[in-house]
């Protein structure tokens, strides 16, 4: 239902209450609900009107529309993202039939004891602000929940397992409803074997009828270079192994440690270099580390405290681009704490050359005063 408006699908205003929305709705679903009529293209419609409900009855996801409008809308959120959390119930309070038959309508038939898939995992790693940089191979162990070897996974010792008699393996059974419209037939998971079509009589000793076994896992992963503090990295199918042997996704979170020269700000470095009053003054050549080995940089005549000087591409590699950052670096020049008699002499002659007064108590009656 691309492009279409779900306030136009449900014939509302945009100032629609949620009890307008709901009493919409529920008068469009006895209308347009394929098991009460034979018009093919009744489901389409319902599916139409049931995707609009389920937006507009959720706060955060109307206000999410409200932003984006019907075509950004379908291009950011999936179907499970816009019936996640949907309320299905209303399909029974208006007297249609079980929750699978309508759940299968959207999702092609797994119904509400499908197949389960795994947990994701989170993995915090540290690195080195050079292994950031260039990229780095690592190794780590995971504990996880991984498919039984003894059992391959069946749950079952040898011979230990059986099809269900009540659903003869399905895993569903068909019942029957009268309902205000008629009697309706819907599908819903076998109580018996819980969906599953088979039963276990022997479990197994490793995993006790689990079919999945508690493990550490070793995976090597590779860091590209650019990431950040909380970059996070996706490797499908490393999580958690459900019961019905379909992996989560691990996420990795980098942590970067402090470094000893440099400070990172996005793909940019920062460094503050020391320099003395006469490299200020007449001007020096000093060498200043980089990423990539030693850098010089060309400090001019009259340089002030605190001047910064770029070094271009000198910085981060950028994710997942061929790009750089620069590094900058902060010449800070440093007073002597202590100098000689004739230093002293040679910078009062200065002194009196420039006509600045020397207070003779120095910095602390300045600070008094």
């Amino acid at each position: 239902m691309a492009n279409k408006d779900y306030y136009e699908v449900l014939g509302l205003q945009k100032k629609a209450s949620k009890e307008e929305i709901k009493k919409a709705y529920k008068q469009l679903a006895k209308k347009y609900h394929p098991d009460l009529s034979k018009d093919s293209s009744t489901t389409e419609k319902f599916k139409e009107i049931s995707a609009a409900y389920a937006v507009l009855s959720d706060d955060q996801k109307r206000a999410q529309y409200d932003q984006f409008g019907p075509e950004a809308f379908d291009q950011r959120f999936s179907r499970e993202d816009i019936f996640r959390d949907f309320d299905f119930d209303i399909f029974r309070n208006a007297g249609f039939g079980g929750f699978d038959n309508i759940f299968d309508m959207f999702f092609g038939g797994k119904g509400r004891r499908g197949q389960q898939r795994g947990m994701d995992l989170q993995y915090d790693i540290k690195l080195t602000l050079e292994e950031a940089a260039f990229g780095v191979e690592k190794e780590i162990t995971i504990p996880r929940h991984e498919t039984c070897e003894s059992c391959t996974g069946t749950g079952a010792e040898k011979g230990g397992i059986e099809t269900c008699e009540d659903c003869k393996g399905q895993g569903r059974v068909q019942n029957n409803k009268r309902t205000p419209f008629g009697m309706f037939a819907y599908v819903s998971p076998c109580r018996d074997c819980h969906g599953k079509g088979k039963k276990i009589t022997k479990p197994c000793a490793s995993c006790k009828g689990k079919s999945v076994v508690k493990k550490e896992r070793k995976i090597k992963i590779n860091i590209p270079a650019g990431v950040d503090n909380g970059t996070q990295i996706r490797l499908s199918g490393e999580g958690e192994i459900s019961e019905d042997h379909i992996a989560g996704d691990l996420y990795i979170t980098t942590h970067l440690e402090p470094h000893k020269h440099f400070e990172r700000e996005g793909y940019d470095l920062h460094l503050e270099k020391e320099i003395s009053i006469i490299q200020a003054i007449f001007g020096t050549k000093i060498v200043v580390p980089t990423l990539e080995g030693k850098e010089t940089i060309s400090i001019p005549a009259g340089t002030q405290s605190h001047t910064i000087f770029t070094l271009k591409n000198k910085g981060i590699k950028r994710l997942q681009s061929s790009g750089k950052g620069d590094q900058y670096v902060k010449v800070v020049i440093a007073i002597p704490k202590k100098i000689s008699k004739k230093q002293k002499e040679i910078l009062e002659t200065y002194a009196k050359e420039t006509g600045e007064k020397i207070e003779k108590k120095g910095f602390l009656k300045k600070i008094l005063e």
